[in-house]
This record gives structure tokens, C-alpha cells and sequence, in this order.
């Protein structure tokens, strides 16, 4: 596994690095920036330069032993092993994802009920409920999302064993969805400290370091998904 830039610091939007591989009609890095497609989250985009090239990232999913793959468009030259590229993220996009992203854990405190499915974008995202029937209130639960944003909550992580989360399944709650396992570690996003705490669950996503980064946010069409489930769509209002 190379080292993840993502994960130590989600802010970070240029960083020098080694291309170690090329697989797949794309490069894997020796410390990527680019975060790769999963848990709902979108691979990230931007581009790749080094002397004499340019590589546009058209996608970043995860390859062999859970290396972040940077996508190449079709027909494009890759850099060749060995080189030294400077990353180039596309940070208008990261960062909604992360503000979206960290809005729909808080969704996940004011509808606590199993979550079935799930998506993030850069301006909106949703979580799909195991919610039979639909809110009374959608405008209670709009307020009452908007209210723990404002409270500008720290946003960190811990991390557990996989023995430890075999104990504590209630810290799951995503149905659909397991948490990244093989390390023997598992992430953990902690919202809130102390007696503010007010979510932890797995995830492998980046994250906003404040709730109050999200801004105010307006829930969409809360929509029947089959028997059971209710789909809950957040929108950020910029």
C-alpha cells in the first residue's frame, strides 16, 4: 500500500510524489492526494505534471491491495515509472464532497435509523433509510440538521481494532455498506467531543475539520424507495 495524502491531510490540494506503477490504463502513486471511489464517495479529479507531460485524472478508484489508481482518459500518455509529478487536485470538487460528506453523518444523528444506501456530490448527496414510513416533520428534521452544523462541532478520527468493532456493532450504521477492513484497523470519524460528541461510525471518507465549514443546508424530496425504505437527499444552499 502507498501512503494516502488524503487521509492525513484532506486539505492539502498539490503535493509532489513517484509514479511506483502504471495498471489499468492508469498510474498509482508513491503518496497519493487523490482520494479513490468508495463508500458512496466519488474518486477525486485534477491532473498530473511533470517535466515535459501533463496527465489529466479523470477518476481515482482503488486498484490492486487498495492503492489509489489514478485514472487516465482514454489514448492518454502516462507518465512512466520512476517519474517525479506534481498532484493537482480539483479542490472545488474535493471540498464539496467533504462538506457533503460530513452533512450526512449529521443526517444520520437526526434520522437515527439503519441506513441502506448512500451517495455524496459535490452540491448535494442522500442516504437511503430503512424507514417504513415517511417524517412527519421534514421541516423539524431541516432544523434540526442546520442546528448541529452551527454548532461548529470538531470533526476527527479515532481508530480501533477490528476485534474492538466486532464488539461494538451498534457503531455500524450504514446497512449496505461494510467498513473498510484488512488492516486490522478500522477508521473511525468522531463528530463532536466529549460530552458534544455526537456521532462515530466507520468511514473511509474525507471529511470537513468543522461541522460549521458545511454551511446552511435545505433537505430535497424525501422519496419512497420500495417497501421499507425512505430516500433523504441534502443539498448544500452554496
Amino acid at each position: 500500500m502507498t501512503d494516502p495524502l488524503y487521509r492525513k491531510d484532506p486539505y492539502l490540494r498539490e503535493a509532489p510524489a513517484t509514479v511506483v506503477a502504471h495498471a489499468e490504463g492508469g498510474v498509482v502513486l508513491s503518496a497519493p492526494l487523490f482520494y479513490p471511489r468508495g463508500g458512496g464517495q466519488p474518486g477525486d479529479t485534477g491532473r498530473l505534471v511533470w517535466e515535459g507531460g501533463e496527465m489529466t485524472v479523470a477518476d481515482t478508484v482503488k486498484g490492486e491491495a487498495g492503492a489509489a489508481l489514478l485514472l487516465a482518459p482514454e489514448g492518454a500518455t502516462l507518465p512512466p515509472v520512476g517519474t517525479e509529478v506534481v498532484q493537482h487536485l480539483d479542490w472545488d470538487r474535493r471540498h464539496g464532497h467533504m462538506r457533503v460528506h460530513t452533512a450526512l453523518h449529521l443526517l444520520s444523528v437526526v434520522i437515527p435509523l439503519p441506513v441502506s444506501g448512500g451517495a455524496i456530490g459535490a452540491d448535494k448527496g442522500r442516504l437511503d433509510f430503512d424507514m417504513p414510513e415517511a417524517p412527519e416533520d421534514r421541516e423539524a428534521l431541516e432544523a434540526a440538521l442546520n442546528a448541529l452544523i452551527a454548532r461548529d462541532l470538531p470533526v476527527g478520527e479515532e481508530w480501533i481494532t477490528e476485534a474492538e468493532l466486532d464488539a461494538d456493532p451498534g457503531l455500524v450504521k450504514t446497512m449496505s455498506v461494510a467498513p473498510p477492513r484488512g488492516t486490522g484497523r478500522v477508521r473511525l470519524v468522531r463528530i463532536g467531543t466529549g460530552k458534544d460528541r455526537v456521532d462515530l461510525q466507520p468511514c473511509g471518507g474525507t471529511h470537513v475539520a468543522r461541522t460549521g465549514e458545511i454551511g446552511p443546508v435545505r433537505l430535497g424530496k424525501i422519496e419512497k424507495k420500495g417497501r421499507q425504505n425512505r430516500r433523504v437527499t441534502v443539498l448544500l444552499d452554496a
